[in-house]
């Protein structure tokens, strides 16, 4: 590997505090403030530390520009590689490119338009090479290679991971008494280098890892005592989707992390959706998993004054807009019915009347005559409603059930 020389076997406590001086200034010091309204609902005392704030969008650019101030002059004269789904990218382009350095990502295809975007913007060249972050890797070291380029590894580098780690010296600072630091997970930097500066400083803080139960590498890694590669997955946390767990990085999670947990997508969805309408906070897939594991009750924690990471913000606007409507469907507020009723004259006036009578709101129809296998005479609308929750949706159902509709709940 081009970056041998810095990988090590260890990240200590004085190598995290170096990085930390190297990023003073060129690194936001990011707020944890502490959440009442999601310490209710988790029945722990929450902070957040808002990574998503970052000038990049994500905690990613902490190890990138750590990585980035150890180069050589010769490195720097040949520039940089990095191959990345999105922040990594962002947080090498930028720093990169700050300090004049040339700076090549190599991303996956299907990697979110606002991520590659922003690549660009921040003054990278861009190549988009395979259908996940194996195939962009493999590509990457091959350019590396070929150009004699510096490799800026994701996570698997101790100087990236030690930059990382900056983060839990500030919690540390932010947070008194604290109880735990909960993480997101996918290649292992981000929680080995917050772990090693927590645990190295007071080793009675538990550190809770949660990954994507769709690609829960270092949980199988742990297990195994070794790095395992998953099949591809596809989820809402790319930033998280992580096939192979790190050799570095591995070693760490071993030695200071406490738990690692999985969540799914739905809950994925909910978290971010309950930081946006909740903390007024927007919050990638992968940025918001620690807080899905703490929603749904995961963790083993009881009533502890817990740190929880928002990664980052750098969500696809579609993905957002469908994340929203799935979140408000689970939730009761939008429903949508199929109901038959006689094709003539005032009918769906009747229809619709009862809806409104029942306070519920119309956004959407569809009538038909042709499909859904209605009888001649027959006509069958499927209408979508804002409703208030589940109980209005039940209400809604008994009313329809005992005005002689035949309907079904349409998911």
């Amino acid at each position: 590997m081009s970056t041998a020389d810095t990988i090590l076997n260890e990240v200590t406590l004085a190598e995290v505090q170096a990085a930390r001086a190297r990023l003073s200034g060129a690194v936001y010091y990011s707020p944890c403030p502490y959440s009442q309204m999601l310490s209710d609902l988790t029945g722990q005392q929450i902070f957040l530390k808002l990574e998503n704030l970052q000038m990049t969008g994500a905690f990613k650019e902490r190890g990138a520009l750590n990585r980035i101030l150890t180069l050589t002059d010769e490195q720097k004269q040949a520039g940089v590689i990095a191959a990345s789904a999105g922040n990594h990218a962002q947080g090498v382009a930028y720093h990169a490119t700050a300090r004049g350095i040339k700076a090549t990502i190599v991303m996956p295809q299907p990697t979110p338009l606002v991520k590659v975007t922003a690549t660009k913007n921040f003054g990278a060249t861009v190549v988009l090479h395979g259908a996940n972050y194996d195939e962009a890797y493999a590509e990457a070291r091959r350019l590396c290679d070929a150009q004699g380029l510096t490799f800026i590894h994701p996570f698997d580098d101790a100087a990236v991971i030690a930059g990382q780690g900056t983060i839990g010296l500030e919690i540390m600072e932010q947070v008194e008494n604290l109880d735990a630091v909960v993480v997101p997970i996918g290649g292992g930097g981000l929680i080995g280098g917050i772990a090693a500066a927590v645990k190295q400083t007071n080793p009675k803080i538990k550190m809770v890892g949660v990954q994507t139960a769709r690609l829960a590498s270092m949980q199988a890694a742990v297990e195994a005592g070794e790095p395992v590669v998953l099949d591809a997955a596809t989820t809402i946390a790319d930033g998280i989707a992580v096939r192979r767990s790190g050799d570095v990085t591995l070693p760490l999670v071993q030695k200071y992390v406490d738990e690692i947990v999985t969540v799914d997508e739905d809950e994925i969805a909910s978290a971010i959706l309950v930081l946006l309408e909740r903390e007024k906070t927007l919050a990638e897939g992968a940025g918001a998993a620690g807080l899905a594991a703490m929603l749904q009750g995961k963790t083993s924690l009881k009533g502890a004054r817990t740190a929880v990471v928002i990664g980052g913000g750098n969500i696809d606007v579609t993905l957002l807009s469908r994340i929203i409507e799935r979140g408000l469907v689970k939730d009761g507020r939008k429903v949508r019915l199929r109901i038959h009723l006689l094709d003539k004259p005032g009918a769906l006036h009747e229809l619709t009347k009862l809806i409104a009578d029942h306070n519920a709101n119309i956004v959407d129809t569809l009538h038909n005559r042709a499909y859904y296998g209605v009888n001649l005479g027959d006509t069958v609308i499927d209408i979508t409603m804002e409703t208030r929750g589940q109980e209005q949706i039940d209400e809604l159902m008994q009313a329809l059930d005992e005005a002689g509709y035949r309907h079904s709940r349409i998911v």
